[in-house]
């Protein structure tokens, strides 16, 4: 989730809101109805008023809504907005909206519920002849040299300062993706599409595609680096590619993906690099894996590099967390779990949050010596599951 500083920066990069400002007024006619999912603290369900929307739906999960809702009423647009506290997918309105605005993607757009939740909207909430902000991302890749970041990155484990052997930790981040800057003089090949995604059709929410590159400046190697150039309107568009003039080029919020080598590889012109870039979306979030292979001036079999990468091993588990993932596990409920079943069940039954926590105070002693401590712990899973 964003705070209220995150979303500040937002609104402070010229770039983005001059975009995604001009592409709003252009969609939004006298009598519009507007959704705006993920509204954060409102900026666009705001702007969709005074170009003239009649109404608006302003969705967002987060607690930020609430400083959206005081920010419309100081801004006399309370009365044309209404604010959803939720995930879109789990919302259903009574019309259909004119125009769908959002800005829920990550660095990438493969992020968490965002492809789901564009398609979800579009088929349930958009009408016929609807426009959609933004219309599409095409994303681009390129092999780098970028020497500090991979240091930051690795640094620490190759060289800890104590002469300890730190690879069990250097194995978990060469597996991790990044934000950095790119700049042209990073770029060791030429930038290559590697995917589009057009939002007006878009359902498939997994991408994979190989991109071959022929190595254009010799160097070192350390990785790809990847971003998008964004249609938000006709005419208007974003990118955070090295060569974007500095006018499409968002300054604060979109950084460049960094996709490291497990080592750095020395490269020289005419070299080829193959590489297998796939997001898959399991539960909330994406598994990324990059498979790269270098060959010395393309000759078959002369290989400089081999490598298969995931953030599947970016993440430290413990044989106990997988023995809990195996399907053979039996699990039994622990305490918290007691608690949790025991709320929950009083909550189906309609039961309120202070004769909730009178009850599981007495059962659970122990974890709850405040009556305080209860309530707040019931209000908590309340919010997650009331």
């Amino acid at each position: 989730m964003y705070s209220i500083a995150n979303y500040g920066a937002m609104i402070s990069d010229e770039v983005r809101m001059g975009a995604f400002v001009h592409a709003l007024r252009q969609a939004v006619k006298p009598g519009a109805v507007v959704i705006d999912i993920g509204t954060g603290t409102g900026i666009f369900a705001l702007l969709a008023c005074r170009f003239g929307a009649r109404r608006v739906y302003a969705i967002e999960p987060d607690d930020a809504i609430q400083v959206a809702r005081e920010i419309a009423a100081a801004n006399g647009c309370a009365d044309r907005i209404e604010f959803i506290q939720a995930m879109s997918t789990e919302v259903t309105l009574g019309e259909r909206a004119d125009v769908i605005i959002s800005d829920i993607g990550g660095v990438l757009p493969w992020f968490q519920q965002h492809i789901p939740s564009i398609a979800d909207a579009r088929r349930r909430f958009l009408a016929p002849d609807g426009v959609l902000i933004p219309q599409r991302d095409a994303v681009w890749a390129a092999v780098v040299e970028v020497r500090d970041l991979y240091r930051r990155q690795t640094g620490p484990w190759d060289d800890n300062g104590f002469g300890l052997d730190m690879e069990a930790a250097r194995r978990i981040v060469i597996n991790t993706w990044n934000k950095g800057r790119v700049t042209p003089d990073n770029l060791l090949t030429g930038i290559q599409r590697w995917a589009t995604l057009d939002y007006a059709a878009v359902e498939d929410p997994h991408v994979r595609a190989r991109m071959t590159w022929t190595v254009t400046r010799s160097g070192t190697g350390h990785g790809l680096a990847a971003g998008f150039d964004r249609t938000v309107s006709d005419g208007v568009h974003l990118s955070n590619a090295p060569d974007a003039p500095e006018a499409i080029r968002p300054l604060h919020i979109y950084g460049t993906v960094f996709f490291p080598w497990p080592a750095p590889v020395s490269l020289l012109s005419g070299d080829v690099v193959t590489v297998d870039l796939e997001a898959t979306l399991v539960g909330g979030d994406y598994i990324w894996s990059w498979k790269t292979r270098v060959l010395d001036q393309g000759q078959a079999g002369a290989d400089k590099a081999n490598y298969a990468q995931s953030t599947f091993f970016g993440a430290p588990l413990s044989p106990a967390t997988l023995q809990k993932r195996a399907a053979s596990y039996r699990p039994t409920l622990n305490e918290e779990g007691r608690i949790a079943q025991a709320v929950l069940e009083s909550m189906n039954n309609g039961v309120s949050l202070g004769e909730i926590s009178q009850m599981v105070s007495t059962r659970f002693s122990a974890r709850f010596p405040r009556p305080q401590d209860a309530l707040s712990h019931v209000a908590d899973l309340s919010r997650q599951y009331g």
